[in-house]
């Protein structure tokens, strides 16, 4: 199984349809999200939450996803960022072609993204694309827009792709798939009668480092860091929590900075 997955990922620059946690532990985790959004409101896209969340945070770092993650950038694996990315039944929101590292400003490209489905995401509600062994070409050129459908920060599209490009990532939910840094991809609206939920959680190996600036920060989940790039994101241990709430604030407006800036 590690090494398909390894050659798999190694090849096409994503593998999909890893089962990670089963579908009765993925509801609940869904159910702890919505009773939290029926309190704060939409946390759609809200950077580092968990930091903000316990139940993410938790998701992010089983040991049957680092597992994964380790076979594809190594032993050492620190914790860069985590959102919910959130389709509603019957709205416009999709993801144009992109790629990941386009504008984080990483210095390598030692990362990956797990996309960890907490409802159904398929044809109909709007899964993710994939452009197999697109990874190989390194990065390509971005045009941003002005779609207010898009989800990404700036709109960013790749211009020649279309729709019908790329192959389906189908997922039940607590199913997950795992995607390089420069692979293309992009999923359409969500045309279904439920939400579209998934929970993208992005790792990075320790030798990587912010180029845009000093400030960044993530938490090392597995072995060790030798390279001290980042500074320390704090884990969440309740929902929340005041303390927590302020520190978010400040890292939203850095990474909005950061993602914002080619």
């Amino acid at each position: 199984m590690t090494t398909q997955v390894t050659e798999q990922y190694n090849e096409d620059g994503y593998v999909s349809g890893i089962r990670i946690v089963d579908e009765e532990l993925a509801k609940q985790h869904r159910g702890k999200l919505e009773a939290i959004e029926s309190e704060q409101g939409s946390l759609h896209y809200l950077t580092k939450i968990h930091t903000l969340l316990p139940s993410p945070f938790e998701l992010a770092t089983l040991p049957q996803a680092l597992d994964i993650v380790e076979q594809l950038i190594g032993p050492d694996i620190l914790l860069f960022n985590v959102t919910y990315i959130i389709k509603e039944p019957h709205t416009k929101s999709h993801v144009s072609w992109h790629q990941d590292l386009t504008y984080w400003g990483l210095s390598d490209d030692d990362q990956v993204t797990m996309w960890l489905a907490l409802s159904d995401a398929n044809e109909q509600s709007g899964c993710m694309k994939m452009i197999p062994a697109s990874h190989t070409q390194g990065r390509v050129e971005h045009q941003p827009t002005d779609d207010k459908n898009n989800v990404l920060l700036q709109g960013q599209t790749v211009a020649g792709l279309g729709e019908d490009d790329g192959v389906l990532c189908p997922l039940q939910p607590g199913e997950a798939s795992f995607h390089h840094g420069w692979t293309l991809h992009a999923s359409m609206p969500n045309n279904s009668d439920d939400r579209r939920i998934g929970l993208n959680v992005q790792y990075i190996a320790p030798h990587v480092r912010q180029t845009k600036h000093d400030m960044d920060t993530a938490i090392l989940v597995r072995g060790e860091d030798r390279f001290k790039h980042f500074g320390a994101d704090v884990p969440a241990v309740a929902d929340f929590a005041a303390e927590a709430v302020a520190r978010h604030a400040a890292v939203q407006k850095l990474y909005q900075e950061t993602a914002g800036t080619s």
